[in-house]
């Protein structure tokens, strides 16, 4: 990848079925190592049960108040300043507890692809297939 500076387009936000607004601030095919976009959640609103096959996810928390679920681990409030580190696979949704939106950045290695993201049927319990119970 050639040096530059990726200007933020607000007019790119666009509605990814994973139920938050995206835009893409990187995601580059020439930049395999990492993609970087900003979410937003509006309030009382929930993102689906879900996880990623092969990337490894970073919230940071920038803007409004939440409710993160990951993997094993109950259920954490949100806020401004606070990461959420999600690994390959883990189950994973956030629910905006606020008056305003959630916004973050999600941050990705490698990088997202549509294609690596899986919704859960909630009576699977976020467990793969070839996973015991």
């Amino acid at each position: 990848m050639r040096e530059c500076v990726k200007k933020f387009n607000p007019d790119s936000e666009y509605f990814f079925h994973e139920g938050c607004f995206i835009i893409e601030m990187l995601n580059d095919s020439e930049d395999q190592g990492v993609s970087v976009a900003r979410a937003r959640v509006g309030p009382g609103f929930s993102t689906k049960n879900h996880r990623l096959r092969g990337i490894m996810e970073r919230y940071l928390i920038l803007e409004g108040e939440g409710v993160a679920t990951v993997g094993t681990l109950d259920p954490r409030t949100v806020g401004a300043g606070d990461m959420v580190v999600i690994p390959p696979y883990c189950p994973q949704r956030i629910t905006n507890t606020g008056c305003t939106d959630l916004i973050f950045l999600v941050i990705c290695t490698p990088r997202f692809q549509d294609s690596c993201y899986e919704e859960i049927d909630n009576n699977t319990n976020g467990k793969l297939p070839w996973m015991k119970s």
